[in-house]
């Protein structure tokens, strides 16, 4: 299974980034992101056993027993890897960051310690918008177009453990399937 622990922001949030981005998703030749995929992922295995998940949701959930509800806003942009040569293209996070990177240590941990290999990139908060394709492309233009945004402050109050189905959506894209939410 493709799994990924994430921050998935509400429905207030989603709409806001929505409706910045819909007058100008024509103008760039990208892969935009549905809004129902809105995420922060925090941890991602591409390949994790069924029975590893349930363990690692019941590690997970320990490893944040402690944790408090926090604030995010979705502001600014993010690219990757480079602005010349981009292929995701990305809002910023800000508010409590700490938090998040807490979160996203822990989820990390208890994968491994669930016996699923976990995705070692360095963690930079962020939630995609849209891909190029995988073709390289210069987006300073839409760096400072994302560099206006900055949406509402939203409670962090939870993390949701994801299933992604490759191709089982619409147009082939990702089925989200959510098979836990941990209650911070």
């Amino acid at each position: 299974m493709r799994v990924f622990a994430a921050v998935v922001p509400p429905a207030d949030a989603v709409e806001h980034l929505d409706a910045f981005l819909d007058p100008r998703r024509g103008a760039g030749a990208f892969r935009w992101t549905r809004p129902e995929h809105f995420h922060i992922t925090l941890a991602f295995m591409g390949a994790a056993g069924e029975h590893d998940v349930d363990a690692y949701v019941d590690r997970l959930a320990e490893a944040l027993d402690d944790l408090p509800a926090g604030e995010l806003v979705l502001a600014g942009s993010v690219v990757f890897p480079n602005v010349t040569e981009g292929r995701v293209l990305a809002t910023g996070v800000a508010g409590d960051t700490d938090l998040l990177e807490r979160l996203a240590v822990r989820s990390r941990n208890a994968a491994v310690a669930s016996g699923i290999e976990v995705d070692g990139q360095r963690f930079r908060p962020h939630l995609t918008v849209a891909r190029t394709g995988g073709r390289p492309t210069e987006l300073t233009s839409w760096v400072r177009l994302l560099d206006t945004y900055a949406g509402p402050t939203w409670a962090l109050s939870s993390v949701e453990v994801v299933a992604s189905h490759l191709g089982e959506g619409p147009r082939r894209t990702p089925r989200y399937e959510t098979l836990a939410s941990i209650v911070l």
